[in-house]
């Protein structure tokens, strides 16, 4: 697989629940070493996506493509296994075991019948030190922790598997500014050792300043897709609010401030 190649794709998805259609005819691609963001206002339809994306609903239409290949996840372990995963906004992790224990759970190492603690603490310190994360200890409570280190133990649990695509809800949306930062920095560096990461954040001015493209949801569609560099602000902003930017008058355009 060269870099042009997508390494995922969604043709056509739709999903209804019931009567309600909550997505139509979305398709886009993702490509190695590359940040899509996706952004849209409540009910743009981008949990449903991310969902159908990580295995946790079937699509009602269309297909998903892994590396050029159909899939069919029928739960969220199959996505894993395809080289997909998920980071939700709610961490999952358990607050009251060390760091460790949070990032190989479910994983981990075991000597005869017993768990091998020490060596999880070894690679532990050696997933954190590739990632360039600081935490005060590997041992250390999650509960001791600040949000952002969280987010960093949450975000280095899922590259324990060695996904190549890795999907992000909201990474920053509880932190403040010095924390959203490091994330974002972490977000980077696993763009440039080659991770396909797709981005879903409500703050464009990360966004602008993270994603190589952008792609609008509006009421359950695809508005427009952009490379970030070959776009403005208030071009997406136009996409958010009207879906079609030619629908949308400059009198009455939103201060694009409002999605910081």
């Amino acid at each position: 697989m060269t870099d042009d190649e997508p390494i995922l794709a969604a043709a056509g998805i739709g999903k209804l629940f019931g009567h309600v259609r909550a997505l139509r005819d979305v398709s886009f691609d993702l490509r190695p070493g590359e940040i899509l963001a996706v952004v849209g206002d409540n009910g743009a339809g981008k949990s449903t996506l991310i969902k159908i994306l990580s295995g946790a609903y079937d699509p009602t239409e269309g297909q998903v493509l892994v590396r050029g290949r159909p899939v069919a996840f029928g739960k969220p372990a199959d996505a894993t296994a395809a080289g997909i995963a998920t980071v939700y906004q709610d961490l999952a992790l358990v607050d009251t075991r060390d760091v460790a224990a949070n990032l190989f759970l479910g994983r981990e190492f075991h000597k005869g019948p017993f768990v091998d603690r020490r060596r999880i603490y070894r690679e532990a310190e050696k997933l954190l030190a590739t990632l360039t994360i600081k935490l005060p200890s590997v041992r250390v409570p999650v509960y001791l922790l600040s949000g952002g280190q969280r987010q960093a133990v949450a975000i280095g649990r899922v590259l324990v598997g060695g996904p190549d695509i890795v999907i992000m809800d909201e990474p920053t949306a509880a932190l403040g500014v010095q924390e959203s930062e490091r994330v974002l920095r972490l977000v980077r560096d696993l763009r440039d050792a080659g991770k396909a990461i797709i981005l879903i954040s409500h703050n464009l001015q990360q966004v602008w300043r993270t994603a190589d493209r952008i792609l609008v949801m509006h009421l359950g569609t695809v508005a427009g897709i952009r490379e970030r560099q070959h776009s403005t602000v208030d071009e997406i902003v136009k996409l958010i609010v009207y879906g079609n930017e030619d629908d949308a008058t400059t009198s009455g355009l939103p201060d694009s401030g409002a999605y910081a």
